[in-house]
């Protein structure tokens, strides 16, 4: 198995290019189901997670042609239209695939999802949306199957949680559907914007992305259209806080800084200055990292994506940090690995409380999940000695080209 190898106590210093985000990509290759012709995505990040989801369009029949950063993707002719074990279980994205089935085809049969451990994540919201559309659901032997005898039918839907990933899959049913949809308590995040530009560009009518309210008017048919991914908000918060953490300065391209207010918020918080210039960022780490106390929560609020990293940056601060995880209450997995590399941390529940400490000192440690991954890799960098980092392919999952960025602001790391 792949492990990470990283030689801290090393400021990261030099320009690092963000790619596209991941969460924005995979709802947009799912929505190319929605139509005949044929889609090209610009900006799309060479990771695992996308690789996976572009085979299982290829496993169904789909015509891919993926060169650099640009994918297409014409599904005129699906031969199968079932999502089956040894893609779902590895992918939670790859469940959304259903809501474009269901709005072409009137039916959609996929196994149940997996994906990282990081706490609860049902998919009742998305189904209870379906219903509501018109759909019939059936569960049976670890598949969800859902199907219409006609069309989807126009409806208000109220998401008890504003989930990203049922958003963004009853967005896709509704597109198509008689009539005209309400989502209300609908997620925020950019992602769910970039989904609608592209909807939109593909004929559709989705207004309201971005507020809690998304309105769907229904169109009878969609067709093939150009899109460019936004830039990945997490991967850049990473970049910032690694900066941050190691003393280092470095300035970030294709970065959309209004969507990393609170990330940027909470870093000057601890001592950072960031600057905005052109379409990019600066961030200049301070001399003493400061304490603070943080909260994740739904968009705009800070995002549980970087809880992890923020965390690492909190284990050396000057004081006691507390943070709380409201989104997931498994997302604190990463603790024990960075306190095998000195940390001092206390989990209750879905409470941490970090006590600073000097320095890290490096270990052989297990990436847990995606982004506690990236956790302890921010600590490495950071930390005294050599860092032996297990179950990379998590961190693969979500940071493209992780070893030649890195490398390219000074850090001594490799694959082994």
């Amino acid at each position: 198995m792949e492990k990470l190898v990283i030689r801290g106590g090393k400021p990261l210093t030099g320009r690092v290019r963000i790619s596209g985000a991941k969460n924005a990509v995979l709802p947009v290759i799912a929505s190319t189901l929605l139509v005949n012709g044929t889609c090209c995505i610009r900006g799309v990040p060479c990771l695992t997670d996308v690789r996976m989801m572009v085979d299982l369009l290829g496993y169904m029949g789909a015509d891919i042609s993926w060169e650099g950063e640009t994918l297409s993707v014409r599904a005129g002719n699906l031969n199968n239209r079932e999502a089956p074990f040894e893609y779902v279980s590895k992918m939670r994205a790859s469940f959304l695939i259903m809501g474009p089935l269901l709005a072409r085809f009137g039916q959609a049969r996929i196994f149940m999802p997996g994906g990282c451990n990081i706490g609860t994540r049902p998919i009742d919201l998305h189904l209870k949306g379906f219903v509501s559309l018109g759909a019939e659901v059936i569960k049976e032997k670890g598949y969800v199957e859902a199907r219409i005898r006609d069309r989807l039918k126009g409806t208000r839907v109220y998401l008890d949680f504003p989930s990203v990933g049922a958003t963004e899959n009853i967005m896709m049913a509704a597109v198509m559907a008689e009539g005209t949809t309400h989502i209300q308590n609908a997620a925020e995040e950019p992602e769910i914007v970039d989904l609608a530009n592209f909807l939109n560009a593909m004929g559709g009518r989705v207004s309201g992305a971005g507020t809690n309210l998304i309105t769907i008017e229904g169109v009878p048919s969609l067709r093939g259209s150009t899109h460019t991914v936004i830039p990945d908000r997490v991967e850049a918060g990473t970049y910032m806080v690694a900066a941050t953490l190691t003393g280092g300065e470095v300035y970030l391209e294709n970065v959309i800084s209004e969507h990393l207010k609170p990330v940027i918020a909470k870093l000057e918080e601890v001592g950072a200055k960031i600057k905005n210039g052109g379409a990019g960022v600066r961030v200049t780490a301070p001399d003493k990292i400061l304490p603070i106390n943080l909260q994740t929560l739904p968009y705009p609020g800070f995002p549980t994506d970087m809880q992890s990293q923020m965390t690492s940056l909190l284990a050396v601060a000057d004081g006691t940090s507390i943070i709380t995880e409201t989104v997931f209450e498994n997302r604190f997995m990463h603790t024990e690995e960075l306190i095998r590399m000195g940390a001092d941390i206390k989990v209750d529940g879905r409470i941490a409380v970090i006590k600073g400490v000097s320095r890290l000192s490096g270990a052989r440690v297990q990436a847990t999940d995606l982004r506690g991954g990236a956790a302890l890799i921010i600590a490495a960098l950071a930390a005294s000695g050599q860092t032996e980092i297990g179950y990379v392919y998590h961190v693969d999952r979500g940071y493209e080209r992780l070893e030649e960025k890195l490398g390219g602001l000074g850090a001594d790391i490799s694959r082994a």
